[in-house]
């Protein structure tokens, strides 16, 4: 059997986090233990007056019996309130302590991670798993305790109380914990076909929504409403289903307790008449025996169904990133959260790639084999060639998104590797084919940019990629809300701001991966012109698709397969009458026929 590399239900990789929580934690399972005892006590009382003050007809000590009556439920409830307010306080504690240790650590990994796990399954890591782990380090720690103190103590003064009454109640109890297990599983099952019926669920509405254009321009509104309508009927069935074991659960649980109250009354009997307020405590406390029972076995089957979470948010904390600085680089240049930019060298902007190949972590193809180019500073390069051509890898590796499986990628005469990732993305402008924006207003955007951007470098920004116009048009300008990813924009105005984001960087490379491809052709004209200002005096590279847009690059390259088959400027190219030659004409072709049908 293959040890847990996280303990005993995953809880020796989590105790780390609970370092800083410790004296919360002290008192809230001090404070719930005393409460528990305080509690334990209540019957006790009970006993005491009905042997007392009814059976003797006296009320020679009832001031006393009151006061201390009603400190042991003041102090009770004190108690109890004073745990459950450390027991909130570890709860939000532990999951923004977990949720930004989450966060922060997907930061710092690497392109491959998300091309191999999707947004859902990370979502669910950094919300999810990280609110069931607060909940057991707060709740599920303090009703451990109040629980296990309170059935104790009960076992505790029952049998020190009248040991041949207390024995057949504790006798029925692990026949009770027996048949709660047993319902636990089939409610655990069916709680699970729930949730992943309800995921479905999910992702159809989620999928109804993002694509009401798609599905009503393919007139599939019929076969999504049935699928929609099949999973909600599945839902229906399995819900009645849980509800009846939940009935069932329930049902057998007062039975258990009835049972206990059964034994004490036919074994109690008795002492009833001499001894009415001890026979009044057992049957106290045979029925609140039976709720730490339950409790405990579903607790037994939620620290098994924490443990996943736990374990699976912990691979997510302990995943390692592709790309890594080495620490004497860590060392010289700081890491992302704590950068030491006094001892950046500046970035200049000649780019070498050195017989390089490269294969992706998750792909056994080779995409790049013994490749070697040269670009110096203040060069526009373009390349082009078909989808899977090896152009947008090209990209990646001068980012350091990826590292070569061989050979060396040189930035400024040095091997990238030996500066921080930092360094480098600090000085790089990167706008990809599909833009994107973040929740919050134009001007907030703009501002990731360079935070410390003057509203005349703004302006400046916005003007060479010709968005002033539509940003003044706007009723708020640049404080309008662009909505969740830009929603509230067109596909045109979002690929300008995230131009005019790129410059605000102030960048020594700048790279456009496929920037025009998604859009129109006036935005196109208006983004080649941007280009045409912006690159003089830095390094650019340039990958298209629609090959009007390289036609004043200073060299393009044409690749086909992870290899460089052509290069030349757009006149050489053209007079070679090569591939590139037939990609150009074939667009050519293609917009003339498109604008005599259009």
């Amino acid at each position: 059997m293959k040890k847990n590399p996280y303990g005993l239900f995953g809880l020796r990789r989590l105790l780390p986090q609970l370092r800083s929580y410790r004296t919360p934690l002290v008192l809230m399972l001090l404070t719930s233990a005393l409460g528990s005892i305080v509690d334990i006590g209540v019957p006790l009382f009970q006993r005491y007056a009905l042997n007392h003050f009814v059976a003797l007809g006296t009320l020679d000590s009832f001031p006393l019996f009151l006061i201390l009556y009603l400190a042991v439920i003041l102090g009770s409830a004190g108690l109890n309130y004073i745990s459950c307010i450390y027991g909130m306080k570890i709860e939000v504690g532990v999951d923004m302590d977990l949720r930004n240790a989450a966060f922060s650590h997907l930061q710092t990994l690497s392109f491959s991670y998300y091309n191999q796990n999707s947004v859902g399954y990370i979502h669910a890591r950094v919300m999810s798993d990280t609110s069931r782990i607060g909940e057991l380090c707060s709740w599920t720690l303090l009703n451990a305790v109040w629980q296990g103190c309170y059935l104790i103590g009960a076992i505790l003064v029952m049998l020190l109380t009248n040991a041949r009454l207390a024995l057949p109640v504790i006798a029925i109890l692990p026949v009770t914990a027996l048949i709660f297990s047993l319902f636990q599983r089939r409610l655990t099952q069916v709680n699970r076909e729930i949730r992943e019926v309800n995921s479905r669920i999910t992702g159809n509405f989620n999928e109804g929504i993002t694509g009401a254009r798609t599905i009503k321009s393919l007139v599939i509104e019929d076969r999504m409403e049935k699928d929609f309508t099949a999973d909600t009927e599945d839902m229906r069935r399995k819900s009645i289903r849980a509800a009846r074991l939940r009935g069932l659960f329930s049902s057998t649980m007062h039975f258990a307790s009835s049972m206990a109250l059964a034994l004490v009354l036919w074994k109690g009997g008795y002492i009833a008449a001499s001894q009415i307020g001890t026979f009044s405590m057992f049957m106290s406390y045979a029925q609140g025996m039976m709720e730490p029972v339950r409790w405990i076995v579903d607790a037994v089957g939620g620290l098994i169904t924490t443990q996943v979470n736990i374990e699976r948010l912990c691979t997510l904390l302990d995943t390692k990133p592709e790309v890594l600085d080495r620490p004497e680089v860590l060392e010289r240049y700081g890491d992302t959260f704590h950068p030491k930019r006094e001892n950046w060298e500046t970035l200049i902007g000649d780019i070498e790639f050195q017989d390089v190949s490269f294969r992706y972590p998750d792909g056994e193809e080779t995409v790049l084999e013994h490749f070697s180019l040269k670009i110096p500073f203040g060069t526009c390069l373009a390349i082009v060639g078909e989808t899977g051509a090896g152009k947008s890898t090209l990209a990646n590796l001068i980012c350091r998104f990826y590292e070569p499986t061989d050979g060396r990628v040189l930035i400024d005469g040095r091997d990238a590797r030996e500066r921080s990732q930092l360094w480098l993305h600090s000085s790089i402008g990167y706008v990809l084919q599909a833009p994107q924006l973040f929740s919050g207003t134009i001007r907030e955007n703009l501002l990731y940019g360079n935070p410390e951007a003057t509203p005349e470098q703004i302006d400046r920004a916005l003007e060479l990629v010709s968005a002033r116009d539509f940003v003044d048009r706007l009723e708020q300008g640049l404080d309008t809300d662009v909505g969740e990813g830009g929603d509230l924009l067109s596909t045109g105005e979002k690929q300008l701001l995230c131009f005019a984001r790129a410059i605000l960087c102030d960048p020594r490379i700048l790279i456009l991966d496929e920037a025009t491809a998604s859009v129109d052709t006036i935005t196109e004209q208006k983004i080649q012109s941007a280009i045409d200002t912006v690159i003089r005096g830095i390094t650019s590279v340039v990958i298209a698709h629609r090959l009007s847009t390289v036609r004043n690059a200073d060299w393009i390259l044409h690749m086909e397969d992870g290899r460089i088959v052509e290069q030349g400027t757009h006149e050489q190219l053209m007079a070679a009458r090569g591939g590139y030659w037939r990609l150009y004409t074939r667009q050519y072709e293609d917009e003339i026929t498109l604008d005599a049908l259009g």
